[in-house]
């Protein structure tokens, strides 16, 4: 909210009278309104509502929506040179065919110069095969033919640096689920290949791709063995912040600005540095939806939903998120061929609806996980996903159904190994104690199991579990009868 706010002040008169008109035009009278309370009077989220007459839900999706039509009106102002770059490229046969030679090679020599200041290698390549079949008569022509070889290998290293970063997100969803080592190595390996790329040129956009994948590398996978060579991340994104101040007419730049705030929010939350953690955090949390459906090539953005996951939590606001979610990913077009990220979406909703009790919803949004994917290649998270189904059956006292999954979780447990699920075998045996009628002193027990998860760490990434409250109320919760002798 803050954050639209400041975008909203901050417009020149000029832009806000334009978006006030076009929302007004078009019939978006309650976006307007809002758009003018945030810019000229200092109304509570509370009293906006109210005088719009809308729900907590509604309101979301209203601000949601300014947002959005804020974010087209100023990319439609933008007269981006690398659009005119792009339309300059394409009419060279044009100036070829139609212009003096001497006019043409003057051009070519302007158009390359512009377009080495935007790192633009596939069209650098047109212009440098052009100029070389001018100068065909000339000893220029060798330095042409060079210079066309040189950013035709450059294009590729371009295109290998996407390429790895799509590989090694795509892996991390992998590993978080696995927490194999294998998957781990894999993903140390994917970061040292694009060190050797980005170190053959000198090129603020593998530079941008390099630190996509080096901040959260560092962040989620070598954490605890950072080389002390390596250049600290604050100097990384204070480094990514000037690039995109010099290119700030850049579409893909003004689009990847959303990846390194969400990027700055997990950097500082992982350091516990929350003052800072929250000045990210409002633009990040609003373009959610927009992160998990677009930006899978250039982040993990599902991470974003542990650490609201984690901030509220800590905070004491969970009973917020279902609404939230709600309105948040009502327009969110799910995506099931990409599993890790399609999971860790319905964890999250489902979690949202644990903190306020309806485990009636979260057990449908679980069921249709485990009906709509196979987890077979992820045992680990299968056995999570159906802990936390069992917990929910718990909760609502459905002893056939909590003994039948019961069984089926023990089966895997016994497959997998219980030294490598201890997590969730401790937190089954809870579970059983307090769903057993015959346990004694059931409510002792449980906590004593509690305070040991407690003290232990993630096995994996991904873990559900570990964001459940283990605390008096969960104990009452889980038990069906608490005797005490």
């Amino acid at each position: 909210m803050a954050k639209l706010k400041n975008i909203i002040k901050q417009l020149p008169v000029k832009d806000f009278e334009a978006i006030y008109e076009s929302l007004s035009s078009s019939n978006a009278d309650k976006s307007a309104y809002l758009l003018k309370a945030m810019r000229e009077r200092q109304l509570s989220d509370t009293r906006v509502m109210e005088e719009l007459v809308i729900n907590t839900n509604a309101y979301y999706t209203l601000r949601s929506r300014l947002n959005q039509k804020i974010e087209e009106y100023l990319l439609q102002q933008m007269e981006s040179p690398r659009t005119d770059l792009l339309k300059k490229v394409a009419h060279i046969n044009e100036i070829v065919f139609t212009k003096k030679k001497t006019i043409s090679v003057a051009t070519l020599k302007k158009l390359e110069k512009e377009l080495i200041d935007y790192d633009l290698s596939n069209e650098l390549t047109i212009v440098y095969k052009t100029l070389k079949k001018l100068h065909v008569h000339t000893p220029e022509y060798t330095t042409y033919s060079q210079q066309y070889n040189k950013h035709v290998a450059f294009m590729l290293a371009i295109d290998k640096a996407e390429d790895l970063l799509v590989q090694y997100f795509n892996r991390f969803g992998v590993f978080s689920f696995t927490g194999d080592q294998l998957d781990k190595l894999q993903l140390n390996l994917i970061n040292q290949e694009m060190d050797n790329i980005c170190k053959l040129y000198n090129s603020h956009r593998l530079y941008v791709c390099q630190s996509c994948l080096k901040i959260f590398h560092r962040l989620f996978v070598e954490e605890d063995s950072i080389d002390t060579d390596e250049e600290p991340i604050e100097d990384i994104i204070n480094k990514i912040e000037d690039i995109f101040r010099s290119y700030s007419l850049d579409s893909i730049y003004h689009h990847l600005k959303v990846v390194f705030e969400f990027l700055k929010l997990e950097y500082y939350s992982h350091y516990k540095v929350y003052r800072k953690a929250e000045t990210y955090f409002d633009e990040v949390s609003d373009s959610v939806s927009l992160l998990l459906s677009n930006y899978s090539t250039y982040t993990y953005p599902a991470q974003i939903l542990s650490t609201k996951l984690e901030r509220s939590l800590r905070l004491g606001i969970q009973k917020e998120l279902e609404e939230e979610a709600s309105a948040v990913f009502e327009t969110y077009e799910v995506d099931l061929a990409d599993v890790t990220k399609h999971v860790n979406y319905v964890v999250y909703r489902s979690l949202a609806c644990y903190y306020n009790e309806n485990y009636n919803n979260v057990a449908q949004w679980l069921n249709n996980l485990l009906n709509e994917i196979s987890l077979k290649k992820y045992p680990f998270a299968l056995l999570e996903i159906k802990t936390l189904l069992a917990l929910q059956y718990a909760c609502m006292k459905d002893e056939d159904l909590f003994n039948q999954l019961v069984n089926s979780i023990q089966r895997q447990i016994r497959i997998l190994g219980k030294e490598n699920c201890e997590y969730v075998y401790t937190f089954l045996k809870a579970l059983k104690i307090g769903m057993s009628p015959a346990k004694r002193d059931k409510d002792k027990k449980i906590k004593s199991l509690f305070d040991k998860l407690s003290t232990s760490k993630r096995e994996r990434i991904f873990s559900p579990l570990s964001f459940i409250r283990l605390d008096d109320n969960l104990v009452n919760k889980v038990c069906l009868e608490v005797t005490n002798v």
